[in-house]
């Protein structure tokens, strides 16, 4: 892997970890608090599902081939943040309890899988239009050539 290639990777993780965070200040929801059934609505579902999703194609998107494997972390880091920011530095509302471990390890796998999905469906529409790298064909070729150059 070059440089660049490691630069990327970074840029794509720290904008994928902006976007998330600021989506969720956006739909003014937070995973971490638990209100009750009034709690779980749609602004609720989008944080969840359509949120990472986004971030996930965003990630792949600014990474490139490979992204798919990168989608993972911004989420994961956001809901970590925002745990620790809500049960250390700020006070937990009133009418609110922190939700229990085993609840939030749970909302931060869906989280992240859905963030998965989204890159995975970028990668697919990365290949659907661009279709193998040439670089790829061109070395399977040379080999090919070379085989053939060997056996005769």
């Amino acid at each position: 892997m070059t440089k660049k290639r490691y630069l990327m990777g970074i840029l794509a993780l720290f904008v994928g970890c902006v976007v998330n965070y600021f989506g969720d200040r956006l739909l003014g929801v937070q995973i971490e608090l638990f209100r009750g059934l009034q709690g779980f609505g749609g602004p609720w579902f989008a944080d969840m599902f359509i949120l990472p999703f986004f971030v996930g194609a965003v990630v792949a998107a600014l990474y490139g081939r490979g992204g798919k494997w990168l989608c993972y972390f911004p989420p994961l880091f956001v809901r970590l943040f925002s745990y620790y920011e809500i049960s250390h530095m700020n006070s937990i509302p009133v009418n609110t309890s922190l939700i229990p471990m085993g609840w939030w390890g749970f909302f931060v796998l869906l989280v992240v899988e859905s963030a998965a999905l989204g890159g995975l469906a970028y990668e697919f529409l990365i290949k659907a239009k661009f279709g193998k790298k040439p670089s790829r064909t061109k070395n399977k070729q040379t080999i090919r050539k070379n085989e053939r150059d060997v056996k005769a």
